[in-house]
């Protein structure tokens, strides 16, 4: 595998500049989410072309002018919000940390998750587990925890994972859900939130999803509520634990935002257990994000920067692959790639994949 990425043309002003920004990034980080979760940039946003001082920021929200004062200065740099004449008024980008549920997702994640436990990356690098996991408790991975994780973390947690599967699944469904596919392998199936979407979309398919009970427990309470009990079930288990096969006879295993959860090892252990589970008809989805498939740079940027979590709130070894790195694992687990989706809801691609002939 050769890739090329990245370039070197900036100014030396620009790089300097650029490199005060990451080594205050952590200050100026918890500066917008104040900025954000105080009120003040809702405030600034209602009075539009007008603008607000600071002393009216302050009386309005019941907050010190001194406070109002350096979270502004610092939103200024931050290019959150613009003066003139003293008036403040908010920019796009102070528009999109206040509005848009993609970057409010994402701060939420990196505050409430992740944010104490980065003080330990070197570690995690170093010894190859999740050090930072250790400001929740005494777990080995993230998955084991997330039943147990403070209720903050455990929110921010979810609405991540869930943001970009959800604007995903009604794209794949179709291509997923074929005539004649009766069951369904949802490995990996977390919440129930895909096993229920097969069964709203398809009245008789069958859904089984393997997790870990933790998760189960979840899965079953959400697939109560929408009466789906007689068509989708669970099994127990622990994932990483190879000896075990997967269930036989489904039509489809589906993997989404599953794999990037695991060490490469691992990944090739599970797709060899999917080849197993599967007949010459039936075929494995792969869903997940590639950071070298984005359109954007933003997009990249936020899965190199999530690629972190797994490293160091995670499990220590797992990360958002290169489609390169994903291909030549599907490969050594004796399947093939017979259609490729891009640009599938945010940002995946779905791979559908089959037994080697």
């Amino acid at each position: 595998m050769e890739w090329t990425y990245g370039s070197d043309d900036k100014t030396a002003l620009q790089a300097k500049y650029d490199a005060q920004k990451i080594a205050f990034g952590p200050i100026m980080f918890q500066a917008a989410k104040a900025l954000r979760d105080l009120g003040i940039l809702e405030l600034i946003k209602s009075k539009r072309k007008q603008g607000i001082r600071i002393a009216d920021v302050a009386k309005e929200l019941n907050l010190s002018v001194y406070g109002v004062k350096v979270l502004l200065e610092a939103g200024l740099s931050l290019e959150l919000v613009k003066v003139e004449e003293g008036l403040f008024q908010i920019t796009k980008t102070g528009w999109h940390i206040l509005s848009d549920e993609l970057t409010r997702v994402n701060m939420d994640f990196t505050h409430d998750v992740n944010y104490l436990g980065m003080f330990s990356l070197e570690d995690s690098i170093k010894e190859g587990k999740p050090t930072g996991l250790k400001v929740f408790g005494d777990w080995d991975t993230v998955y084991e925890a997330l039943s147990e994780l403070p209720e903050k973390a455990q929110e921010s947690w979810f609405a991540f994972d869930h943001f970009y599967s959800d604007y995903a699944f009604p794209e794949v469904l179709p291509l997923v859900l074929t005539e004649g596919v009766k069951k369904v392998l949802d490995v990996g199936g977390n919440t129930g939130k895909f096993s229920i979407r097969c069964a709203e979309f398809k009245s008789d398919v069958e859904v089984q999803i393997l997790d870990l009970p933790g998760q189960l427990k979840k899965a079953y309470e959400n697939i109560a509520q929408h009466g789906f009990q007689d068509r989708i079930t669970g099994v127990p288990l622990n994932l990483l634990d190879h000896s075990i096969p997967f269930p036989k006879g489904a039509d489809v295993i589906w993997m989404s935002q599953f794999l990037d959860c695991f060490s490469q090892e691992d990944v090739l252990a599970l797709l060899r257990r999917a080849a197993a589970a599967l007949d010459a008809k039936g075929s494995l989805f792969i869903m997940e994000t590639y950071w070298d498939k984005q359109k954007f740079e933003a997009s990249t940027y936020s899965l190199h920067a999530t690629s972190l979590y797994f490293t160091n709130i995670a499990n220590g070894c797992s990360q958002m692959y290169h489609s390169d790195d994903m291909l030549a694992l599907i490969d050594k687990a004796g399947l093939e790639v017979v259609n490729s989706f891009e640009d599938v809801g945010v940002s995946h691609t779905l791979f559908q994949c089959k037994l080697k002939a």
